[in-house]
């Protein structure tokens, strides 16, 4: 279908205005169509006429769409908080750390108001959000679409200029740093249907008359085996880094295709070849990239050549309701591969050896027996075929048996045309599933006896996180909101290949297509900028939910005072390069607020993780200091130092401090790295001890009978090293009592280095100054 007869159909008619006149931009390009031809003296194409068409797309056009985009934006964002608003004296259920002294009043007051709202008041309010979340729901969906259909419009028209009348100037390069200033396909949607969702679930709870719930889980009710995907590219330049950054807590997975139990690790990384199935129309194409419910997509997956006779996997994944995802798989030998697919093979023999092995009726006979039958049939009735082969290099970051986080990483991309279509010159064989040119060869990447045409190489590495359950780590969310990565949310690897290699033949196209031109790398106070900014967009809508059910007092936001490029301690790691989650209150679980007497007083609670003690930046007062003291704030950044420089907070009513803190009874243990840290420092003492006595019986011995302003000094480095020696030998003694008694003070000393430096300092101008003295006198 032509596109321009997709975008007829797609057009929402309260929107029909909004949309790119596709049709004025083929009039300015002077296209001929079937009912109207355009005279060949008028279709001859002057500066002018590229001005104008360039004006139209690059500036009213997409400035249009732009405005629209963002204004309705920003109107379903706030329709969405009237709905909450009206909601909110009819919501039900505090924290009950709401109870306390200082909520008091204010938590009656609440009882107060919503008890005021009578039966058919709150039912007729419920009705009325109910209908208007519909609106706004459909119109979130409209808009999704309407940025979507007109991204592609822009492309379509680019692309019939550069075709065109594009031998002197091509427009691709101009429209995609257009896109990047006007960014109408980059919004998420998600927290807007994350907030709408918890909306449906508070309206229907209420006319229900059940008890309202958060939309929250735990672990146990989901068998602790959910898992979140988060995706990634990453620059080749920031490539090594990244692997770095992940070296240092994950081990590289060996992958070793003789056996699971010996592997070389001398041996290369392992490439997958991925063919995936659509049919002539790209059915499966277009349900993935518009995001339809069960949208579902087929390939052919297995390790190294296959020349080698590897395992060759079939795999259905299907994208249902919540993101969440059902896949189904079977191994076959690619000897069947094709009787399989023209539905003359149904997988008897490995049927029939399944049964022997575990018996006729056993589950695990019939849930293959299912599997092999679904995916025929899903072949059968899409007439799916081989269309295209990505080719790549993974390497796996996973702790042996421990899946807790996994981690991978695919460089060298390569996506090939793997399709019939074209039957006057097909890149496969039609009676045959894969291209024997390319696994006969054993081709490897960049596989240059590729035509042009039909490959794309994708010039950045793939990295995908897995999380397991609900639990966060520190140097995960450190990576993933560092400058050395950019989100790809919702990357495909079959979806960006139609994408590039069969444009003439789809009428959508992902949004994410402008940006793989582009320079992804970023400068890292503008990561840790655009993180603060998403960070208080996402813990607005969070709060707003949270406050709907009455899980959550207060936004659990606070920016960071100033990024951590900055920080005196200077960019040493990734720690220090990316916007920390130590520089910033980001830990929302863990920030609380308490009341006491009608003013807020700010709780803050440290983490304990595998690393150490983290302490809230914004409440250090090495964060808080200004002027020369923030060039000089203490001798220690240190995290410690800084865990135990914190305001000290007024207790609650009914709380008095326990005297002795549970961590501090029982007998004393204390790990042999910090005697000898102590013990380190005591001796480094001694040395700088040691220096001086010798600078000044050197200097003692070479001054010679008159010369009385050499002995002078040599006396002042004396008691500059006896004071060093006094020094090192207190300041010692004095931390192992603080050691034995587990006391929380601070173990930085600020006097004795400057009396140290200070003494020195002002001998040598002493010494400096005499010996210019005298050589004046002479």
């Amino acid at each position: 279908m032509r596109f321009g007869s997709t975008l007829r159909k797609t057009i929402y008619p309260p929107w029909k205005d909004k949309y790119v006149d596709y049709d004025k931009l083929k009039k300015l390009l002077k296209e001929s169509d079937i009912d109207s031809p355009i005279e060949e003296e008028d279709d001859q194409w002057t500066a002018d006429d590229e001005s104008a068409f360039v004006d139209e797309l690059c500036n009213v056009q997409l400035e249009k769409v732009h405005s629209f985009q963002v204004e309705t934006y920003q109107k379903l964002r706030d329709r969405t908080s009237a709905c909450e608003a009206k909601l909110d004296p009819l919501a039900v259920g505090l924290k009950p750390e709401q109870t306390e002294a200082g909520d008091a009043n204010s938590s009656a007051d609440n009882g107060e108001k919503k008890s005021e709202v009578s039966p058919v008041e709150r039912e007729m309010i419920l009705k009325g959000v109910l209908k208007e979340l519909d609106n706004i729901t459909k119109e979130v969906n409209e808009l999704e679409k309407y940025s979507r259909i007109n991204y592609t419009a822009f492309y379509k028209a680019t692309k019939k200029h550069d075709r065109k009348r594009g031998e002197a100037y091509k427009l691709r390069a101009f429209l995609e740093a257009r896109l990047s200033e006007l960014p109408f396909n980059k919004e998420d949607y998600s927290p807007l249907l994350y907030r709408l969702s918890a909306m449906y679930s508070f309206v229907r709870q209420s006319l229900e008359g059940k008890k309202q719930e958060a939309l929250s889980f735990s672990d146990s009710q989901i068998g602790g085996e959910s898992f979140t995907s988060h995706k990634f590219w990453v620059h080749p330049e920031n490539l090594l880094e990244v692997k770095t950054v992940i070296l240092r807590r994950l081990p590289v997975l060996v992958y070793n295709p003789q056996t699971s139990k010996i592997a070389e690790g001398s041996q290369r990384d392992p490439t997958l070849t991925s063919i995936y199935f659509d049919n002539p129309s790209f059915s499966l194409y277009t349900n993935k990239v518009n995001n339809e419910p069960d949208a579902a997509s087929l390939r052919l997956r297995w390790y190294g050549q296959l020349a080698e006779k590897p395992d060759v996997l079939f795999e259905r994944k299907v994208i249902n309701d919540g993101n969440s995802s059902e896949e189904q798989r079977f191994p076959i030998k690619d000897k069947y591969v094709q009787p399989f697919i023209k539905d003359t093979y149904k997988m008897e023999k490995s049927i029939q050896k399944l049964q022997e092995r575990v018996g006729e009726e056993s589950n695990e006979v019939e849930e293959f027996q299912k599997t092999v039958d679904d995916i025929q049939t899903f072949i059968k009735d899409n007439e799916l075929q081989p269309i295209l082969r990505a080719n790549y290099t993974r390497t796996a970051f996973q702790i042996p048996g421990d899946d807790r986080v996994r981690i991978s990483m695919d460089t060298n991309l390569a996506l090939i045309r793997e399709d019939a279509l074209d039957m006057d010159r097909p890149c496969r064989d039609p009676d045959d599933w894969h291209r024997r040119d390319i696994d006969d060869a054993q081709m490897e990447y960049p596989f240059d006896g590729i035509r042009k045409g039909e490959i794309n190489r994708f010039p950045f590495a793939l990295l995908e996180i897995k999380i397991k359950g609900r639990k966060r780590y520190e140097w995960v969310d450190d990576l993933m909101n560092s400058h050395l990565v950019k989100k790809a949310p919702r990357f495909s690897k079959f979806v960006h290949g139609v994408a590039m290699l069969f444009e003439d033949n789809v009428n959508i196209f992902p949004f994410w297509r402008s940006e793989v031109d582009t320079d992804i790398r970023q400068e890292p106070q503008k990561a840790f900028e655009e993180e603060q900014e998403r960070k208080a967009k996402a813990a607005e809508d969070e709060f707003a939910v949270g406050s709907l059910f009455g899980v959550r007092a207060s936004p659990s936001f606070k920016p960071a005072v100033r990024s951590p490029v900055g920080s005196p301690a200077g960019p040493t790691s990734l720690r220090d390069r990316t916007p920390l989650r130590s520089s910033i209150d980001a830990r929302s679980s863990l920030s609380h607020a308490t009341k006491t007497n009608g003013k807020d007083k700010v709780g803050e609670e440290i983490d304990s993780d595998e690393d150490s003690t983290h302490a809230s930046w914004d409440q250090s007062p090495f964060a808080k200091s200004t002027g020369l003291r923030s060039l000089l704030p203490s001798f220690s950044s240190s995290k410690y130092a800084r865990a135990h420089q914190q305001r000290q907070v007024k207790l609650p009513p009914g709380v008095r401090d326990p005297g002795v803190w549970i961590k501090d009874q029982g007998p004393v243990r204390v790990e042999a790295k910090v005697w000898l840290a102590n013990q380190r420092t005591f001796i480094k003492w001694q040395h700088v001890t040691i220096l001086l006595a010798s600078l000044s019986l050197g200097l003692y011995n070479a001054a010679g009978q008159t010369n009385g302003v050499a002995k002078a000094l040599a006396v002042v480095y004396t008691l500059v090293a006896l004071f060093t020696l006094l020094w090192g030998y207190g300041i010692y003694m004095y931390r192992n009592s603080l050691i034995h008694q587990r006391s929380g003070k601070d173990f930085d000393n600020r006097f004795g280095p400057v009396v140290v430096c200070l003494g020195l300092i002002i001998a040598l101008c002493l010494n400096f100054g005499f010996k210019v003295r005298i050589r004046k006198m002479w």
